[in-house]
């Protein structure tokens, strides 16, 4: 199994020309059609596709090309490249060759003599910081183009295209809709010149609207009839052709008569018109629901100071490498991931953790991109760059969530797969009974009924309801810490009922810290915590270091060390400016006949409290103890009751003893404890919950966490926590705080109720539209006006999600 699932690779494919659901199904269905497609999904509202195959039968060019014969576009990027180093032929073509083999590329020409590179690529799958580390790895240098670093947005560029089709079918069909207003009896004291009631005149306005701004509806028609399927554009180019040809009929009919014609020409013209205004609107909307990547995306620094051969230069940040080595200045941003090699400053890192207060950074520490040096000039180098960076990969999770299908979605890609023939079978048939029955032999109310049902079925309201509110939701989590890996996690969280949540390091900071100091009559406080630390200062146990910590946080200068020696699961021995000091265990006191008993009650109510308790005895006699606690977090308690407020039964689980457990769990108010569980047992326990009918959510930061994140129904990893954890769950919670937990249940409850209002009025308009269409009691443009705002609602009501209020 492990071996098929090696070969599995993915791609992504942004795609162009997409209408409708009927779009997306289609290219879906074409695509896991392949032969060596294990699934692909796409989604309409981003307009991409998730494609996981076999690498050794297909290839990303076979996609495009499968995507292209079903008559939609493939969205690729041009770059070029200043090549240095070449020195002959060979170098050339062993760069080409290098380029052309890298998922992505789908074109790569080096020119020898121009010393440059000329790439055409799938922005999705490869970036420019991409391309540069490829060349480089070949032996070369790359410099991308500086006329060519500011790159067209397709949507952009799509939207803008838009506006100029709908300003000038509105100029041309404004005067038809003169017509068709002044034609009502209650706007009968309007003026319509003779000249807008000529049908030769009324034919000028509307042909240029009819073929060169509908050309887009009749060659979407085309591709879509021509590869078995039907879509929106089928539905408009029909509706609006029966439009146009009969009154083109009527005009050539009644010419030279003095019989007025009855014209639509205005019907199919202010159709074309307000299709293209819900699309504009739409295309803007879908725009803001994809809002969180843009703002993560504008977290990024955009250059780095490296120095390079001793020579400090400004380079973008594609052109940084894994190495280099990196000048930070107060106030900049760090440009990647790296590493402090000299220099001390405070960073500001709540674009991660959403904690305010600055980290202090000293050599050796870890450096995240895209978090603010605030007051210290820094020396780092390079460990992470490109898509390997924290920031990068949070970008990614976030673009794969918004890009996945949650299952409530399949039920609406069945419907919009045959809706569109069954509309056009029902407005036939409606059309007859109508020419037959209702008025028999009046082709003029029947062909206005066939074009009313035609163009209000649009399924794009359905194809929309999904997607849109996915984006949206997963998106606002994002910018609270709340990463969804797929949009089944983000339906399957809101069914939460039990969430099961580890001790260390989730309910408690899982680090510990002196917290008591207890000093036997005689002692000088100072001279004991001097001892101690001094002793403690020698060994490699966290709750030594913890001690040691806390000492010299006091400003309590150490003692000199004679002699030390440490003694497994008893304590320390150690002589310290003269004097001879233990610390440990109630057994190490009774070793050295040091007499304790006074203070065994003191040190039993601080271990009832969660804490552990040290005894020290100095030159034989006892002389005080410290206690050490791993502290809960300062939002645990609140975050548990907020889950228990919303029913939600909450459990913690650690491996600690069940004394420190059970006071713990007192503290923070949990429903239930489970203590001593070792790693392997925490994925039973899970089960155990989920065999008594529970939908279960761990929470863990630990690598012995993971097995019991991957059995849950939802796995949460504290992002605070290990890689391994964070990779097992199915969410991942940046801050580590606890309430991202109650955010998270909150996020997919609201998103899904979302879902639940989009498809409802999705198939209610269609629903209660179509009948009132085949009655007759709805005019084309009516019709063609309600289609054209039935998506924009259904995106302007996922765009909600957006202003969700969660805990800062």
């Amino acid at each position: 199994m492990s071996t098929e699932a090696s070969k599995v690779k993915e791609a992504s494919i942004q795609i162009t020309g997409m209408t409708c659901a009927a779009c997306a199904t289609r290219i879906e269905k074409g695509l896991n059609k392949m032969e060596g497609v294990e699934q692909a999904t796409v989604n309409l509202a981003l307009e991409k596709s998730s494609i996981k195959y076999d690498p050794s039968k297909l290839s990303e060019a076979d996609f495009e090309k499968k995507i292209e014969a079903l008559g939609y576009g493939v969205v690729k990027q041009k770059a070029e490249f200043d090549i240095t180093g070449m020195t002959c032929a060979a170098c050339a073509t062993r760069i080409e060759k290098g380029l052309n083999k890298m998922d992505g590329v789908a074109i790569a020409n080096v020119n020898l003599a121009l010393e440059k590179a000329t790439i055409e690529f799938n922005p999705s799958e490869v970036t420019i910081s991409d391309i540069i580390a490829k060349v480089e790895k070949l032996g070369y240098g790359a410099h991308q183009k500086q006329d060519e670093k500011e790159q067209v947005d397709y949507r952009e560029k799509h939207i803008k295209d838009q506006q100029r089709k709908f300003l000038f079918s509105a100029i041309l069909s404004l005067p038809l809709l003169w017509t068709m207003v002044g034609h009502f009896s209650f706007t009968s004291f309007l003026y319509v010149p003779d000249l807008l009631m000529n049908p030769w005149f009324q034919m000028l306005l509307a042909t240029p609207v009819q073929f060169i701004i509908g050309k887009q509806f009749y060659v979407g028609a085309y591709k879509s009839l021509r590869n078995g399927s039907a879509n929106m554009d089928v539905l408009v180019a029909m509706g609006t052709s029966a439009a146009y040809f009969y009154s083109v009929y009527q005009a050539i009919a009644t010419s030279g008569t003095h019989h007025a014609p009855h014209l639509y020409f205005e019907t199919s013209a202010v159709l074309i018109t307000l299709i293209l205004l819900g699309k504009l609107f739409e295309a803007k909307a879908k725009g803001r629901s994809s809002e969180a990547i843009k703002k993560l995306m504008g977290l990024q620094a955009k250059t780095a100071i490296v120095v390079r051969d001793g020579v400090e230069k400004e380079v973008p940040l594609e052109e940084v490498v894994i190495g280099d080595i990196i000048l930070v200045k107060p106030g900049e941003k760090i440009p990647v991931d790296g590493e402090v090699i000299e220099g001390t400053t405070a960073v500001d890192e709540s674009m991660l953790t959403g904690e305010s207060l600055p980290v202090d950074k000293k050599a050796g520490d870890v450096l995240y991109g895209s978090t603010i040096n605030k007051n210290g000039f820094l020396k780092m180098k390079a460990t992470k760059v490109g898509r390997d960076t924290a920031l990068a990969q949070i970008i990614k999770v976030v673009e794969d969530a918004q890009g996945s299908k949650a299952p409530i979605q399949r039920m609406a890609d069945q419907i919009s797969g045959i809706f569109v023939p069954i509309v056009v079978g029902i407005a036939i048939l409606t059309f007859l009974v109508w020419i037959i029955w209702v008025r028999p032999g009046e082709f003029t109310p029947a062909l206005e009924v066939l074009i009313a049902i035609l163009v209000i079925a649009c399924p794009c309201a359905l194809g929309l309801a999904t997607p849109t509110s996915i984006m949206a939701g997963s998106g606002r989590a994002a910018e609270f810490g709340i990463l969804f890996k797929g949009g089944e996690h983000l339906e399957q969280t809101q069914s939460i009922d039990t969430v099961v949540v580890d001790k260390t390091g989730t309910v408690t900071h899982g680090k510990p810290v002196l917290t008591d100091v207890y000093v036997a009559d005689g002692q000088d406080e100072q001279k004991f915590l001097s001892l101690i630390g001094a002793a403690e200062k020698q060994s490699e146990h966290p709750l030594a270091q913890a001690i040691v910590q806390g000492i010299q946080d006091k400003g309590i200068e150490l003692g000199e060390v004679q002699f030390f020696e440490a003694i497994p699961g008893y304590g320390v021995q150690a002589t310290i400016s003269g004097q001879g000091v233990v610390i440990g265990t109630r057994k190490l006191m009774q070793q050295y006949g040091i007499d304790i008993q006074s203070v065994l009650p003191v040190m039993e109510e601080l271990e009832r409290n969660g804490k552990t308790a040290m005894l020290t005895g100095i030159n034989g006699k006892y002389a005080g103890l410290v206690a050490v606690a791993d502290t809960i977090k300062d939002t645990s308690k609140e975050a548990i009751h907020r889950l228990q407020q919303m029913g939600i039964k909450v459990i913690m689980m650690t491996g600690d003893n069940e004394r420190t457990a059970q006071a713990i769990g007192k503290e923070v108010g949990v429903d239930a404890v489970i203590a001593e569980v070792l790693p392997e047992g925490k994925a039973e326990e899970v089960k155990k919950l989920q065999e008594q009918g529970k939908k279960v959510a761990m929470v863990g930061d630990g690598i012995n966490d993971a097995p019991a994140l991957a059995t849950a129904d939802i796995g949460m990893a504290i992002g605070t926590g290990t890689d391994v954890a964070m990779e097992a769950a199915d969410i991942t919670l940046i801050r580590g705080d606890l309430n991202s937990i109650a955010d998270a249940i909150l996020m997919s409850r609201k998103t899904m109720r979302n879902i639940k209002q989009n498809l409802f009025w999705a198939f209610a308009y269609n629903t209660v539209g179509i009948p009132i269409a085949a009655a007759g009691f709805l005019a084309p443009w009516v019709a063609g006006a309600a289609m054209a705002f039935s998506s924009v609602s259904v995106v302007l009501n996922s765009l909600r999600l957006q202003r969700v209020k969660l805990k800062k």
